[in-house]
């Protein structure tokens, strides 16, 4: 059985998690597991998906990117998958379909995903650097404090009875925010 998987780090990628979605329909994919969450959180479907998959299936995925964080993860999650008798496809990899049920797709895949740390490594190297650039030159600030902004809003919300949890969600920020500003602790 072809089973896929698809992500997106943000909401605002809803193109990006059907075209992924698209692309693995069209590769015979009967079962997709999606979701649309950013790489370093906890990825639900991911574990439920690696769960899912049996000796004899295929895992289908339409870049490394999308199914591993790292070099390392990608190797780790292959190597699983490979031991228990699951293969793993990869779509777009320089045009070509990589498939690791055989050893030179699995070499090819080791190489470009250590392209593609490499790569990142490299945008967030030139990222930090105009960072530190804008910084230096006054440009940069950083984002805007919203919880902070909106503080007399929370102490007249807190004031008039308003609980925590109901302030953030009327005002569109995190519970945490709250408490900070309110200067207390949750409740355990």
């Amino acid at each position: 059985m072809l089973i896929g998987y698809a992500r997106t780090s943000t909401a605002d990628q809803t193109a990006g998690l059907a075209a992924q979605e698209r692309d693995l329909r069209a590769g015979g994919c009967e079962r997709i597991f999606a979701e649309q969450v950013s790489s370093v959180a906890q990825r639900a479907k991911l574990d439920e998906c690696l769960r899912f998959v049996r000796d004899g299936d295929v895992l289908v995925v339409t870049k490394p990117d999308r199914l591993a964080r790292s070099t390392a993860e990608l190797l780790t999650i292959e190597r699983d998958l490979s031991a228990r008798g699951v293969g793993l496809i990869v779509f777009s990899m320089g045009g070509e379909r990589l498939d690791t049920r055989n050893p030179t797709a699995k070499l090819m895949l080791t190489i470009l995903a250590g392209v593609a740390t490499w790569e990142r490594e490299i945008m967030l190297e030139r990222q930090r650097e105009g960072i530190a650039k804008a910084k230096a030159a006054g440009a940069y600030k950083g984002r805007k404090p919203t919880a902070r902004a909106q503080s007399a809003e929370i102490a007249r919300l807190r004031a008039g009875g308003m609980k925590p949890a109901a302030i953030a969600a009327q005002l569109g920020v995190s519970r945490a925010s709250v408490y900070r500003v309110i200067g207390t602790a949750p409740a355990a």
